[in-house]
């Protein structure tokens, strides 16, 4: 009659908590973060402009909460990247490095048009309306490579929402955009970090080789 040999204690630890895989980034911080400045920043917009505002609230509290929410986004999407890259080979580096040069890169060429479209026109009441648009459609295209290029669905499908829906809600106008960007973006936001667990345990137990 064979014994069977007793498990690890290594084993019974991986088995009952499935490690997250590596290269695996962990989206869930970042996600409440532009959540957040999705929710607050054009919440606050959204309440105090047009031509019967709810709330008065001085003109640069929407933009104070939106600009700290992304910063803490930025901030929590860099840190997971940087730590999924532990144990990374060559290619894998590279391809996240390139990944995170294209945010500079595409929001350099969003001031860029923002600001020559405007002056070219003489018309600079357009920013306030141009980049909180502007900016979603360049996370939503960003998401979509990253979300491509990782094999992430979640984060491809959230990309696709966040262009489509940044970019229809310059049909609006003010404040109907900014509630489009709390509602509509910043929920998505939340449903996706509520889903982002569920994806991480479901990788961890079916590693891809």
């Amino acid at each position: 009659m064979s014994i069977a040999a007793p498990d690890s204690p290594v084993a019974a630890i991986a088995s009952a908590t499935p490690s997250r895989l590596v290269n695996e980034v962990d989206n869930r911080a970042a996600y409440v973060s532009f959540g957040l400045a999705n929710l607050l920043g054009h919440g606050a917009a959204a309440v105090s402009q047009g031509n019967s505002p709810l709330l008065g609230l001085p003109g640069w509290l929407p933009t104070t909460l939106l600009g700290i929410g992304l910063a803490t986004g930025i901030t929590q999407a860099t840190v997971a990247a940087l730590r999924a890259q532990r144990g990374a080979t060559g290619p894998d580096v590279l391809s996240g490095k390139l990944l995170g040069a294209s945010w500079i890169a595409a929001f350099t060429a969003l001031f860029l048009a923002i600001t020559g479209l405007t002056s070219a026109l003489d018309m600079p009441e357009l920013q306030p309306i141009l980049w909180p648009a502007g900016s979603g459609l360049i996370v939503g295209l960003l998401y979509l490579a990253e979300g491509a290029a990782r094999r992430n669905l979640l984060h491809y499908s959230l990309g696709v929402w966040l262009a489509l829906a940044s970019t229809t809600a310059l049909f609006l106008g003010t404040p109907g955009l900014y509630w489009v960007l709390a509602i509509a973006v910043g929920g998505a936001y939340a449903l996706a970090a509520a889903l982002e667990r569920r994806r991480l345990v479901q990788h961890a137990g079916h590693p891809q080789h």
